[in-house]
């Protein structure tokens, strides 16, 4: 079956976002799923044929996407976040990289039988991992802070430092066998890759200096930067092939520490665009993959490599350039096992197979399938087995989900003790030290800052929260906090407690603010003063002989349901405009008078 091209690429992206919802619904790692449907839709079905249809512009486009996304994950490697991991991080992308990338080249050598030149260039580019593969795998397990976070600076630096690496191993072997010290293209690599650091760094500040300005209007802000990630990319990749890597790296990297607050509005935007750019990509390499290239998976010499890079080189490299860090034996197990390669090391090998059997190494052939090998299975066994071996080595967070708590009073001192008792994490945050001071007595996890501080957001884990419920005595700053945190928690897992009836913002934009918790009156001030005249928390089970409706007709007027405790673990707030129903297996959490509780 033909498609036509504007099908084609309807099909593209309906496989790569349908993709992304059934990981999300199954629990699956999304790039093991993209990889997969890649696979069917392309060399096993053959109803989509990427490179055939777009001919000349499928590397560009691709090349593109994979600027962009490189460009997201690197807004996010703010200083502030690693401190106290300087030394690991450093290690990692330094000897770490320098280990991997000989200690690749030997296997490739030895194991799948490449020549010295061709073992040398690929095993640069397999030092990769990048946020393509890395940001999904991290956004899907809940890892504890220090980990995940070495993995993503390590991920996202050594994305454009193993396409230099490949770059140099390249340049390194063309004067060697030209038989004449030509030491001017060395020089010319390393001007080049100069001249993209510096052109990245550039743009990154001449954006933030047009942004502080107010030089750029709002609504051309993402337009424009896109546009300047784009301009970067390509002039750095004309100065030198895969310098563009870097500098767009490197400018992303500026930009996300010169303080510019529109780059934080804009992040979530360029969020969504990079997952869309990632899950049609992903599926357009795989489905241009022939079933030759697939056979050649399964020569033992290149299952044999595969297996090596998984279990021999990448732990190896990393518990020794980690010698002498205040890094775990469980954090060095977990980061020497997560390495999973994917679309710069599928998309830069392609290049270097054409180039290296322009110059004559037959071997290069093998490049393209050895790279899909490695990429493969390490998607799928570090997809598949990241959270578990987290789990199995204290690193990850636990899997009920938790509640931030914004401000400490009667009511959310009370609720949080009780959540305690559940065994559902929780957590205050108010910037009052006198009105912490309930919260020490309770003995409740609390943090003493401004929620809408920068310095909260690196100093305060919020990993283990799932639902975030604000509760000061102002509406307007509930709102705005509810609104700053609904892009992190999602919409329908902020809330905030109305504080006096006829003193809300509810005549504000329906996008402003959070849902609001519980029944209709059920106001801030009415649950602070039903804590104090003796209301108790209460928890019925819904079994099969006591149902939710039995339950709805036994409960008393002045019963507050608050909410339902699913037997998965997740918590389902009542609020005016919800109408939950609690199933067997389910509790109901409630507020009741004193009298009840004693009857």
């Amino acid at each position: 079956m033909t498609l036509s091209v504007l099908a084609e690429i309807m099909l593209i992206i309906l496989l790569g976002m349908g993709s992304q919802w059934i990981s999300w619904r199954f629990q699956m790692p999304a790039i093991v799923v993209m990889s997969v449907v890649g696979l069917l839709a392309g060399p096993f079905f053959d109803l989509i044929q990427p490179e055939g249809t777009f001919g000349d512009l499928y590397k560009p486009l691709i090349s593109i996407a994979v600027a962009i996304i490189l460009f997201e994950g690197s807004l996010s490697l703010n200083i502030k976040e690693v401190k106290g991991l300087g030394r690991p991080v450093i290690r990692l992308i330094t000897i770490g990289a320098l280990l991997s990338w000989i200690l690749g080249s030997l296997a490739a050598h030895y194991v799948a039988g490449l020549s010295w030149a061709v073992s040398f260039v690929i095993g640069a580019l397999f030092i990769v991992t990048g946020p393509t593969v890395i940001l999904p795998l991290l956004r899907q397990s809940k890892l504890k802070p220090r980990p995940a976070k070495i993995l993503k600076w390590e991920g996202i630096i050594v994305d454009p430092l193993g396409a230099l690496l490949a770059v140099l191993a390249f340049e390194v072997i063309i004067v060697l066998t030209n038989g004449t010290a030509d030491l001017s293209r060395l020089l010319e690599f390393f001007i080049g890759f100069l001249l993209a650091g510096l052109l990245g760094w550039a743009c990154g500040r001449g954006v933030g200096w047009m942004f502080k300005k107010g030089y750029i209007p709002e609504f051309l802000k993402s337009p424009i930067v896109f546009t300047i990630v784009i301009s970067c990319f390509t002039l750095a990749d004309e100065i030198k092939h895969e310098a563009g890597l870097l500098a767009v790296t490197v400018m992303g990297m500026t930009l996300a520490n010169i303080g510019v607050r529109s780059i934080e509005d804009m992040r979530h935007f360029k969020e969504n665009i990079s997952i869309l750019l990632l899950s049609t990509i992903f599926v357009m390499l795989t489905a241009s993959l022939t079933m030759d290239t697939l056979f050649d998976i399964l020569q033992p010499e290149i299952l044999a490599f595969v297996v090596l890079m998984l279990f021999l080189v990448r732990p190896l490299s990393i518990f020794l350039s980690t010698i002498r860090t205040d890094l775990s034996l469980s954090e060095k197990a977990l980061v020497g096992w997560i390495a999973p390669r994917g679309i710069v090391a599928l998309t830069v090998s392609s290049y270097f197979a054409s180039i290296l059997l322009e110059e004559g190494y037959t071997d290069a052939t093998i490049v393209t399938p050895v790279t899909f090998a490695l990429v493969f299975f390490t998607v799928c066994a570090h997809g598949f087995t990241l959270e578990p071996l987290a789990k199995t080595l204290d690193l990850s967070i636990d899997d009920q989900p938790g509640v931030l708590l914004v401000d400490s009073n009667p009511f959310s001192v009370a609720f949080g003790q009780f959540l305690q008792q559940l065994n559902i994490p929780v957590k205050i945050v108010d910037s009052s030290s006198e009105k912490l001071e309930n919260v020490k007595e309770a003995d409740l996890p609390y943090h003493h800052g401004e929620i809408l501080s920068e310095e909260t957001e690196h100093s305060i884990d919020l990993t283990p929260f799932d639902y975030l419920i604000t509760g000061t005595d102002s509406d307007a700053y509930n709102a705005l906090v509810c609104s700053t945190y609904i892009p992190e928690y999602g919409r329908h897992h902020v809330f905030r407690l109305s504080v006096e009836e006829g003193e809300t913002v509810e005549d504000l934009k329906p996008t402003i603010g959070g849902r609001v918790l519980f029944g209709e009156g059920y106001t801030l001030t009415t649950l602070s003063k039903a804590i104090e005249n003796g209301f108790e928390f209460k928890k019925t089970s819904i079994t099969k002989e006591y149902n939710d409706q039995q339950y709805n007709q036994d409960r008393s007027e002045r019963e507050i349901r608050l909410f339902v405790h699913r037997k998965s673990g997740e918590l389902e707030f009542f609020t005016p405009d919800s109408e939950i129903t609690a199933e067997e297996g389910d509790f109901v959490i409630s507020l009741i008078p004193p009298e009840e509780e004693s009857s």
